[in-house]
Protein backbone atom coordinates (compact mmCIF):
# COMPACT_ATOMS: atom_id res chain seq x y z
CA UNK A 1 0.00 0.00 0.00
CA UNK A 2 1.33 3.23 -1.11
CA UNK A 3 1.23 6.31 1.22
CA UNK A 4 -1.45 8.65 -0.93
CA UNK A 5 -3.37 5.31 -0.72
CA UNK A 6 -3.19 5.39 2.96
CA UNK A 7 -4.69 9.02 3.51
CA UNK A 8 -7.33 8.20 0.84
CA UNK A 9 -5.61 10.61 -1.95
CA UNK A 10 -5.03 8.54 -4.46
CA UNK A 11 -7.35 9.11 -7.32
CA UNK A 12 -8.88 12.38 -5.88
CA UNK A 13 -8.78 16.18 -6.66
CA UNK A 14 -5.53 17.88 -6.32
CA UNK A 15 -5.40 19.15 -2.83
CA UNK A 16 -3.30 21.15 -0.44
CA UNK A 17 -1.91 19.21 2.65
CA UNK A 18 0.69 20.21 5.26
CA UNK A 19 3.00 17.90 7.43
CA UNK A 20 4.14 18.35 10.77
CA UNK A 21 5.61 16.91 13.74
CA UNK A 22 8.92 14.63 13.81
CA UNK A 23 10.27 11.06 13.11
CA UNK A 24 9.96 11.29 9.17
CA UNK A 25 8.14 14.06 8.39
CA UNK A 26 10.61 15.16 5.45
CA UNK A 27 10.91 11.56 4.11
CA UNK A 28 7.01 10.83 4.36
CA UNK A 29 6.71 14.51 2.75
CA UNK A 30 9.29 13.57 -0.67
CA UNK A 31 7.64 10.08 -0.78
CA UNK A 32 3.91 11.22 -0.82
CA UNK A 33 5.43 13.97 -3.80
CA UNK A 34 6.81 11.24 -5.85
CA UNK A 35 3.94 9.34 -5.62
CA UNK A 36 1.55 12.07 -6.36
CA UNK A 37 3.66 14.02 -8.83
CA UNK A 38 3.07 16.30 -11.06
CA UNK A 39 3.47 17.68 -8.07
CA UNK A 40 4.41 21.45 -6.07
CA UNK A 41 6.29 21.38 -2.56
CA UNK A 42 7.23 24.10 -0.28
CA UNK A 43 7.90 24.68 3.04
CA UNK A 44 6.21 27.88 5.63
CA UNK A 45 9.33 27.49 7.52
CA UNK A 46 12.44 25.75 6.89
CA UNK A 47 14.06 23.52 4.82
CA UNK A 48 17.40 21.95 4.83
CA UNK A 49 19.56 22.40 1.86
CA UNK A 50 20.64 18.44 2.11
CA UNK A 51 17.13 17.63 1.32
CA UNK A 52 16.67 19.96 -1.91
CA UNK A 53 18.06 16.78 -4.11
CA UNK A 54 14.72 14.86 -3.82
CA UNK A 55 12.78 17.24 -5.75
CA UNK A 56 13.21 17.49 -9.52
CA UNK A 57 13.64 21.42 -9.84
CA UNK A 58 13.93 24.04 -7.28
CA UNK A 59 12.97 27.46 -7.64
CA UNK A 60 13.84 30.14 -5.28
CA UNK A 61 10.94 32.73 -4.72
CA UNK A 62 12.68 35.79 -2.78
CA UNK A 63 10.61 37.64 -0.35
CA UNK A 64 9.00 40.45 -1.53
CA UNK A 65 8.76 39.56 -4.95
CA UNK A 66 6.12 38.67 -7.53
CA UNK A 67 6.03 34.84 -8.55
CA UNK A 68 8.64 33.24 -9.91
CA UNK A 69 8.27 33.29 -14.07
CA UNK A 70 8.44 29.83 -14.03
CA UNK A 71 5.68 29.15 -11.86
CA UNK A 72 3.41 31.13 -14.12
CA UNK A 73 3.39 28.35 -16.80
CA UNK A 74 2.33 25.07 -16.36
CA UNK A 75 4.75 22.94 -14.36
CA UNK A 76 6.00 20.41 -15.97
CA UNK A 77 6.27 16.68 -14.30
CA UNK A 78 7.51 15.92 -11.36
CA UNK A 79 7.98 17.45 -8.16
CA UNK A 80 8.78 21.17 -8.37
CA UNK A 81 10.14 22.49 -5.17
CA UNK A 82 9.37 26.28 -4.08
CA UNK A 83 11.32 27.88 -1.24
CA UNK A 84 12.79 31.43 0.10
CA UNK A 85 16.46 32.09 0.30
CA UNK A 86 19.26 30.20 1.41
CA UNK A 87 20.24 31.21 4.82
CA UNK A 88 23.53 29.34 6.21
CA UNK A 89 22.30 25.46 5.82
CA UNK A 90 18.81 25.93 5.13
CA UNK A 91 16.01 27.58 2.89
CA UNK A 92 14.02 29.98 4.44
CA UNK A 93 9.93 29.44 3.97
CA UNK A 94 7.48 31.39 2.12
CA UNK A 95 5.61 34.25 3.84
CA UNK A 96 1.37 34.80 3.58
CA UNK A 97 0.68 36.25 1.06
CA UNK A 98 3.88 33.83 -1.16
CA UNK A 99 2.03 30.62 0.18
CA UNK A 100 -1.64 31.77 -0.75
CA UNK A 101 -0.61 32.75 -4.63
CA UNK A 102 1.33 29.63 -4.51
CA UNK A 103 -1.66 27.93 -3.52
CA UNK A 104 -3.94 29.82 -5.98
CA UNK A 105 -1.24 28.74 -8.85
CA UNK A 106 -1.41 24.93 -7.72
CA UNK A 107 -5.49 25.10 -8.42
CA UNK A 108 -4.63 26.47 -11.85
CA UNK A 109 -2.90 23.69 -12.99
CA UNK A 110 -4.83 21.09 -10.93
CA UNK A 111 -1.85 20.37 -8.89
CA UNK A 112 -1.42 18.78 -5.37
CA UNK A 113 0.30 21.16 -2.78
CA UNK A 114 2.69 19.90 0.14
CA UNK A 115 3.95 22.21 2.74
CA UNK A 116 6.70 20.97 5.84
CA UNK A 117 5.08 23.62 8.15
CA UNK A 118 6.83 22.75 10.88
CA UNK A 119 10.47 21.86 12.09
CA UNK A 120 12.00 19.30 14.64
CA UNK A 121 15.82 19.45 13.99
CA UNK A 122 16.32 15.77 12.88
CA UNK A 123 14.67 14.67 16.09
CA UNK A 124 12.37 11.50 16.66
CA UNK A 125 9.49 13.30 18.24
CA UNK A 126 8.47 17.07 19.31
CA UNK A 127 6.20 19.40 20.52
CA UNK A 128 5.18 22.52 19.08
CA UNK A 129 6.44 26.05 20.07
CA UNK A 130 4.48 29.13 20.91
CA UNK A 131 5.20 29.93 16.64
CA UNK A 132 4.42 26.63 15.03
CA UNK A 133 2.82 24.77 13.32
CA UNK A 134 2.68 27.43 10.18
CA UNK A 135 -0.01 25.86 8.86
CA UNK A 136 -2.32 28.21 5.97
CA UNK A 137 -6.09 28.17 7.00
CA UNK A 138 -6.38 26.98 2.81
CA UNK A 139 -4.52 23.34 3.93
CA UNK A 140 -7.31 20.45 2.82
CA UNK A 141 -5.55 17.67 5.07
CA UNK A 142 -2.84 17.91 7.72
CA UNK A 143 -0.72 14.95 8.19
CA UNK A 144 1.04 14.37 12.11
CA UNK A 145 4.11 12.66 12.30
CA UNK A 146 5.73 11.17 15.50
CA UNK A 147 8.41 8.71 15.41
CA UNK A 148 8.20 5.64 17.21
CA UNK A 149 11.48 4.70 17.75
CA UNK A 150 11.50 6.98 20.65
CA UNK A 151 9.10 5.27 22.43
CA UNK A 152 10.63 3.88 25.85
CA UNK A 153 13.25 6.27 25.46
CA UNK A 154 14.34 8.75 27.87
CA UNK A 155 12.08 12.14 27.78
CA UNK A 156 14.79 14.34 27.04
CA UNK A 157 16.26 16.79 24.28
CA UNK A 158 18.41 13.80 22.88
CA UNK A 159 15.42 12.41 21.61
CA UNK A 160 12.72 15.16 21.45
CA UNK A 161 12.53 18.53 20.20
CA UNK A 162 11.34 20.58 23.09
CA UNK A 163 11.15 17.93 25.83
CA UNK A 164 10.47 19.88 28.47
CA UNK A 165 7.43 21.25 26.16
CA UNK A 166 6.23 17.89 26.00
CA UNK A 167 6.37 16.87 29.33
CA UNK A 168 3.53 19.58 29.78
CA UNK A 169 1.37 18.36 27.43
CA UNK A 170 1.81 14.81 28.53
CA UNK A 171 2.15 15.16 32.15
CA UNK A 172 -0.85 13.69 33.09
CA UNK A 173 0.77 10.36 31.97
CA UNK A 174 4.32 10.44 33.54
CA UNK A 175 5.07 7.77 35.74
CA UNK A 176 7.13 8.38 39.08
CA UNK A 177 8.48 4.69 38.23
CA UNK A 178 9.66 4.30 35.52
CA UNK A 179 11.18 8.04 35.44
CA UNK A 180 10.56 10.14 32.30
CA UNK A 181 11.04 7.52 29.74
CA UNK A 182 7.67 7.92 27.16
CA UNK A 183 5.22 5.08 26.84
CA UNK A 184 2.31 5.05 24.58
CA UNK A 185 -0.05 7.18 26.68
CA UNK A 186 2.66 10.25 26.79
CA UNK A 187 2.51 10.01 23.37
CA UNK A 188 -1.29 9.48 22.72
CA UNK A 189 -1.97 12.77 25.34
CA UNK A 190 0.53 15.16 23.22
CA UNK A 191 -0.80 14.08 19.74
CA UNK A 192 -3.95 14.47 20.64
CA UNK A 193 -3.86 17.93 22.77
CA UNK A 194 -5.20 20.87 21.31
CA UNK A 195 -1.81 22.45 22.04
CA UNK A 196 0.41 19.42 20.56
CA UNK A 197 -0.20 17.40 17.58
CA UNK A 198 -3.74 19.40 16.92
CA UNK A 199 -2.45 22.83 17.41
CA UNK A 200 -3.54 25.06 14.62
CA UNK A 201 -4.69 22.67 12.48
CA UNK A 202 -7.89 24.31 10.15
CA UNK A 203 -10.75 23.43 11.53
CA UNK A 204 -12.18 22.34 7.79
CA UNK A 205 -9.03 20.22 7.64
CA UNK A 206 -8.77 16.21 7.59
CA UNK A 207 -6.28 15.28 10.51
CA UNK A 208 -4.30 11.91 9.81
CA UNK A 209 -1.82 11.15 12.62
CA UNK A 210 1.10 8.87 10.47
CA UNK A 211 2.80 6.91 13.24
CA UNK A 212 6.23 6.07 11.82
CA UNK A 213 9.22 3.98 12.62
CA UNK A 214 7.21 0.81 12.97
CA UNK A 215 9.49 -1.15 12.78
CA UNK A 216 9.16 -3.95 14.86
CA UNK A 217 6.43 -6.15 15.70
CA UNK A 218 6.31 -5.07 19.33
CA UNK A 219 6.26 -1.42 17.96
CA UNK A 220 3.19 -2.00 15.56
CA UNK A 221 1.31 -3.40 18.40
CA UNK A 222 2.18 -0.17 20.27
CA UNK A 223 0.79 1.86 17.46
CA UNK A 224 -2.07 -0.32 17.28
CA UNK A 225 -2.75 1.31 20.58
CA UNK A 226 -2.11 4.20 19.94
CA UNK A 227 -4.39 4.86 16.94
CA UNK A 228 -7.10 3.68 19.20
CA UNK A 229 -6.99 6.20 21.26
CA UNK A 230 -5.95 9.17 18.94
CA UNK A 231 -9.15 7.75 16.29
CA UNK A 232 -11.76 10.44 18.34
CA UNK A 233 -9.71 13.25 17.65
CA UNK A 234 -8.35 12.27 14.10
CA UNK A 235 -9.54 10.79 11.27
CA UNK A 236 -7.60 8.21 10.52
CA UNK A 237 -4.20 7.03 12.07
CA UNK A 238 -1.27 5.01 9.41
CA UNK A 239 0.99 3.55 10.79
CA UNK A 240 4.59 3.36 8.97
CA UNK A 241 7.78 2.23 8.49
CA UNK A 242 8.88 4.70 5.78
CA UNK A 243 12.81 3.63 5.67
CA UNK A 244 11.39 0.49 4.20
CA UNK A 245 8.63 1.81 2.54
CA UNK A 246 5.96 -0.39 4.66
CA UNK A 247 2.79 0.82 5.26
CA UNK A 248 1.33 -1.44 7.74
CA UNK A 249 -1.92 -0.58 8.64
CA UNK A 250 -4.42 2.31 8.32
CA UNK A 251 -6.75 2.87 11.10
CA UNK A 252 -10.37 4.42 10.55
CA UNK A 253 -13.81 4.34 12.02
CA UNK A 254 -15.45 1.76 11.29
CA UNK A 255 -19.54 1.78 11.62
CA UNK A 256 -21.93 -0.74 12.08
CA UNK A 257 -25.61 -0.91 10.54
CA UNK A 258 -28.05 -3.22 11.57
CA UNK A 259 -30.54 -4.02 9.30
CA UNK A 260 -33.71 -4.59 11.38
CA UNK A 261 -36.29 -3.10 9.44
CA UNK A 262 -37.83 -6.38 7.91
CA UNK A 263 -41.52 -6.88 8.32
CA UNK A 264 -40.46 -11.38 8.81
CA UNK A 265 -44.28 -12.50 6.71
CA UNK A 266 -42.14 -15.71 6.09
CA UNK A 267 -41.33 -16.31 9.64
CA UNK A 268 -44.84 -14.61 10.94
CA UNK A 269 -44.08 -12.33 13.01
CA UNK A 270 -41.14 -9.87 14.36
CA UNK A 271 -38.29 -11.83 14.19
CA UNK A 272 -36.14 -8.63 15.49
CA UNK A 273 -37.89 -9.61 19.13
CA UNK A 274 -36.93 -13.39 19.30
CA UNK A 275 -35.09 -14.54 22.15
CA UNK A 276 -31.81 -15.45 22.42
CA UNK A 277 -30.29 -16.69 25.22
CA UNK A 278 -32.11 -14.53 27.10
CA UNK A 279 -32.37 -11.17 25.11
CA UNK A 280 -33.69 -10.17 21.66
CA UNK A 281 -32.54 -10.63 18.44
CA UNK A 282 -31.59 -7.17 17.85
CA UNK A 283 -30.62 -5.84 20.95
CA UNK A 284 -27.94 -8.88 20.91
CA UNK A 285 -26.86 -7.98 17.98
CA UNK A 286 -26.35 -4.22 18.23
CA UNK A 287 -24.33 -4.88 22.01
CA UNK A 288 -21.86 -7.11 19.77
CA UNK A 289 -21.30 -4.37 17.41
CA UNK A 290 -20.69 -2.10 20.25
CA UNK A 291 -18.68 -4.24 22.02
CA UNK A 292 -16.72 -5.22 18.43
CA UNK A 293 -16.11 -1.77 18.84
CA UNK A 294 -17.81 -0.56 15.41
CA UNK A 295 -18.89 3.38 15.93
CA UNK A 296 -21.45 4.54 15.23
CA UNK A 297 -23.46 1.48 15.28
CA UNK A 298 -26.77 2.42 13.54
CA UNK A 299 -29.86 0.02 13.53
CA UNK A 300 -32.15 0.87 10.61
CA UNK A 301 -35.90 0.19 11.65
CA UNK A 302 -38.91 -0.53 9.84
CA UNK A 303 -41.60 -2.88 10.68
CA UNK A 304 -42.25 -3.01 14.07
CA UNK A 305 -40.29 0.21 14.50
CA UNK A 306 -41.82 0.81 18.35
CA UNK A 307 -41.14 -2.39 19.17
CA UNK A 308 -37.57 -2.79 18.09
CA UNK A 309 -36.76 0.54 19.62
CA UNK A 310 -37.70 -0.23 23.03
CA UNK A 311 -35.44 -3.00 22.79
CA UNK A 312 -32.55 -0.52 22.02
CA UNK A 313 -33.46 2.51 24.49
CA UNK A 314 -30.55 2.28 27.06
CA UNK A 315 -28.19 1.81 24.54
CA UNK A 316 -25.71 4.04 22.72
CA UNK A 317 -27.01 3.59 19.58
CA UNK A 318 -28.32 5.44 16.89
CA UNK A 319 -31.78 4.22 15.79
CA UNK A 320 -32.64 5.39 12.14
CA UNK A 321 -36.47 4.67 10.57
CA UNK A 322 -36.52 3.83 7.31
CA UNK A 323 -39.91 5.04 5.60
CA UNK A 324 -40.29 3.17 2.88
CA UNK A 325 -38.85 -0.45 3.95
CA UNK A 326 -41.62 -1.96 2.43
CA UNK A 327 -39.59 -1.07 -0.76
CA UNK A 328 -36.81 -3.31 -0.23
CA UNK A 329 -33.80 -4.15 1.55
CA UNK A 330 -31.86 -1.69 -0.68
CA UNK A 331 -33.62 1.37 0.84
CA UNK A 332 -32.36 0.39 4.86
CA UNK A 333 -28.93 -0.24 3.16
CA UNK A 334 -29.22 3.29 2.05
CA UNK A 335 -30.75 4.93 4.94
CA UNK A 336 -27.90 3.54 7.42
CA UNK A 337 -25.39 4.98 4.75
CA UNK A 338 -27.07 8.26 4.85
CA UNK A 339 -26.56 8.17 9.47
CA UNK A 340 -22.85 7.88 9.04
CA UNK A 341 -20.34 10.68 9.73
CA UNK A 342 -18.64 11.89 6.85
CA UNK A 343 -15.00 10.52 8.43
CA UNK A 344 -16.17 6.90 8.30
CA UNK A 345 -13.89 4.50 6.85
CA UNK A 346 -16.46 1.50 6.03
CA UNK A 347 -19.17 -0.14 7.60
CA UNK A 348 -20.15 -3.82 8.38
CA UNK A 349 -24.00 -4.40 7.78
CA UNK A 350 -25.07 -6.71 10.73
CA UNK A 351 -28.16 -8.86 9.97
CA UNK A 352 -30.75 -8.88 12.47
CA UNK A 353 -31.91 -11.94 12.39
CA UNK A 354 -27.60 -13.27 12.86
CA UNK A 355 -27.28 -12.91 16.76
CA UNK A 356 -24.88 -15.66 17.09
CA UNK A 357 -22.37 -13.08 15.46
CA UNK A 358 -19.49 -12.58 17.52
CA UNK A 359 -17.40 -9.34 18.27
CA UNK A 360 -14.51 -11.88 17.18
CA UNK A 361 -15.46 -12.30 13.85
CA UNK A 362 -15.72 -8.65 13.23
CA UNK A 363 -12.54 -7.64 15.12
CA UNK A 364 -11.00 -9.65 12.49
CA UNK A 365 -12.74 -8.06 9.55
CA UNK A 366 -11.90 -4.59 11.15
CA UNK A 367 -8.37 -5.82 11.31
CA UNK A 368 -7.92 -6.99 8.10
CA UNK A 369 -9.51 -3.66 6.44
CA UNK A 370 -6.76 -1.87 8.29
CA UNK A 371 -4.08 -3.88 6.67
CA UNK A 372 -5.27 -4.35 3.21
CA UNK A 373 -8.12 -1.21 2.94
CA UNK A 374 -9.53 -4.09 0.73
CA UNK A 375 -13.20 -2.95 -0.72
CA UNK A 376 -15.15 -5.61 0.51
CA UNK A 377 -14.42 -7.89 3.26
CA UNK A 378 -16.43 -11.48 4.69
CA UNK A 379 -16.03 -14.53 6.20
CA UNK A 380 -15.21 -17.37 4.76
CA UNK A 381 -16.48 -20.26 6.64
CA UNK A 382 -16.21 -23.60 5.12
CA UNK A 383 -16.25 -22.66 1.39
CA UNK A 384 -19.09 -20.55 1.45
CA UNK A 385 -18.85 -16.63 2.44
CA UNK A 386 -20.90 -15.46 5.26
CA UNK A 387 -21.78 -12.79 7.29
CA UNK A 388 -21.59 -9.81 8.44
CA UNK A 389 -19.73 -8.01 5.37
CA UNK A 390 -17.44 -5.01 5.66
CA UNK A 391 -17.84 -2.88 3.00
CA UNK A 392 -15.22 -0.06 2.50
CA UNK A 393 -16.36 3.87 2.41
CA UNK A 394 -14.64 3.63 -1.81
CA UNK A 395 -18.33 1.55 -2.39
CA UNK A 396 -20.68 3.76 -0.48
CA UNK A 397 -21.74 5.18 -3.73
CA UNK A 398 -22.24 1.85 -5.41
CA UNK A 399 -24.59 0.90 -2.36
CA UNK A 400 -26.30 4.32 -2.93
CA UNK A 401 -27.47 3.16 -6.59
CA UNK A 402 -28.42 -0.37 -5.96
CA UNK A 403 -32.22 -0.64 -6.27
CA UNK A 404 -35.01 -3.33 -4.89
CA UNK A 405 -34.87 -5.67 -2.47
CA UNK A 406 -31.08 -6.01 -3.20
CA UNK A 407 -28.18 -5.65 -0.48
CA UNK A 408 -24.81 -5.17 -1.11
CA UNK A 409 -24.04 -8.77 -2.63
CA UNK A 410 -24.82 -7.19 -5.72
CA UNK A 411 -21.56 -5.62 -5.43
CA UNK A 412 -19.30 -8.92 -5.42
CA UNK A 413 -19.54 -9.26 -9.11
CA UNK A 414 -17.62 -5.68 -8.77
CA UNK A 415 -15.40 -6.02 -6.71
CA UNK A 416 -12.93 -8.45 -5.78
CA UNK A 417 -13.68 -10.05 -1.90
CA UNK A 418 -10.88 -10.33 0.68
CA UNK A 419 -12.44 -13.62 2.44
CA UNK A 420 -11.40 -14.34 6.67
CA UNK A 421 -11.17 -17.65 6.77
CA UNK A 422 -13.72 -18.32 9.71
CA UNK A 423 -14.29 -21.85 11.91
CA UNK A 424 -17.57 -21.48 13.23
CA UNK A 425 -20.30 -22.40 10.08
CA UNK A 426 -23.16 -21.42 12.62
CA UNK A 427 -22.05 -17.55 10.02
CA UNK A 428 -24.12 -19.43 7.76
CA UNK A 429 -27.56 -19.46 9.51
CA UNK A 430 -29.94 -17.27 9.50
CA UNK A 431 -33.78 -17.42 10.90
CA UNK A 432 -36.78 -17.56 7.83
CA UNK A 433 -38.49 -20.33 9.23
CA UNK A 434 -39.20 -21.79 12.73
CA UNK A 435 -37.06 -24.46 11.94
CA UNK A 436 -34.11 -22.29 11.23
CA UNK A 437 -34.88 -21.11 14.88
CA UNK A 438 -34.40 -24.20 16.34
CA UNK A 439 -31.45 -24.91 14.68
CA UNK A 440 -29.97 -21.83 15.35
CA UNK A 441 -30.56 -22.58 19.24
CA UNK A 442 -29.62 -25.75 19.46
CA UNK A 443 -26.37 -24.80 17.45
CA UNK A 444 -25.48 -22.12 20.71
CA UNK A 445 -22.82 -19.30 20.67
CA UNK A 446 -19.10 -20.64 19.23
CA UNK A 447 -16.38 -18.56 19.24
Amino acid sequence: MKLSEAMRLSGSAAQAIALVGAGGKTTALFQLARELAPVLVSTTTHLGAWQVPAADRHIIWQENEAAPRELEARPEAGIILVTGALEGERYQGLGPAQAEKLHELAKKWGRSLLIEADGARRKTLKAPAEHEPVIPNFVDCVLVVAGLAGLNMPLTDETVHRAKRFRELAAPFLDEKTGTSINGEMLTAMLAHPQGGLKNIPTRARRLALLNQADTPALQAQAGKIASGLLAVYDAVVVSSLQKERIWTVHERIAGIVLAAGAATRFGGPKQLLDYHGQSFVRKVAQTGLEAGLSPVIVVTGAHAELVEAELHDLPVVVIHNPDWQQGQSTSVKTGLNALPANTGGAIYLLADQPQVTPHVIGALVERHAATLARVIAPLAGDRRANPVLFDRATFGDLHAIRGDSGGRVLFTKYQVEYVPWHDESLLLDVDTEDDYRNLLAWGVKD
